[in-house]
């Protein structure tokens, strides 16, 4: 029984990706991507079949535990273009340390700006960086690993989304540029969309995305030390 869940959550997934992939392609818009279409159709089946979540995850677990050897495989553009790294390394560092603390600062003052309860903010402040960093560092604070997940969802999803229009809004065209906005704003996510402006952006953006996880890191208590 519960080999047949999970085959059939992981077949499911994959069809739901091809179906948005194929989408995306005819359709190739920040609106239309294969993250954002294939989410809202897994969650449209789930809602209109009445399958609990719980269940999905049965196989769906499986397909999850494939984005830590997808991270592992960025090492091959980052070997590739090692020297192009080490060239912009002081710009690369300066540009994602500012982009870590604008992205901790910001979480910090709108979330007081509304009144947010500070157990919310901890599972804000880590939510530019790859969903297990943000949910220890959540939990490190005291916040809620589950919930600072989500919010790790929305910035890549809200990243890929808003930084293509954003980067053409202050004409940034530069292969630095557009990996550091995409890695530091949109970690993983945002990883994804900068390949597809090329294998140096990529690169960059992974490089960013890993530096901004420590940044990030040691940047949160001493946010909250300051501003709670």
């Amino acid at each position: 029984m519960k080999l047949g869940i999970t085959l059939t959550a992981i077949v499911v997934t994959l069809v739901i990706y091809y179906i948005s992939k194929r989408f995306y392609l005819r359709f190739p818009t920040p609106l239309t991507i294969p993250l954002v279409i294939g989410t809202l159709l897994i969650i449209v089946l789930l809602t209109v079949s009445g399958i609990p979540y719980e269940t999905y995850m049965v196989g769906g677990k499986w397909i999850e535990q494939l984005l830590g050897p997808a991270v592992v495989a960025l090492a091959f553009p980052l070997y590739k273009h090692r020297q192009v790294l080490k060239t912009y390394m002081f710009p690369l560092c300066l540009g994602v340390s500012t982009g870590a603390l604008l992205g901790v600062l910001t979480g910090v003052q709108l979330s007081r700006l509304f009144g947010i309860e500070d157990v919310l903010i901890y599972s804000i402040l880590p939510k530019s960086v790859t969903t297990p960093v943000a949910m220890e560092v959540a939990a490190t604070l005291g916040g809620i690993p589950a919930l600072a997940a989500i919010f790790v969802m929305i910035a890549g999803i809200g990243g890929v989304i808003i930084g293509p229009f954003l980067l053409k809004l202050f004409q940034i065209d530069h292969v630095i540029g557009k990996g550091i906005g995409l890695g530091s704003a949109a970690h993983a996510i945002g990883t994804s969309k900068a390949l597809e402006f090329g294998e140096l952006e990529g690169a960059i953006s992974s490089v960013s995305m890993t530096l901004t996880a420590i940044f990030v890191s040691c940047l949160t208590p001493a946010m909250i030390y300051l501003f709670l």
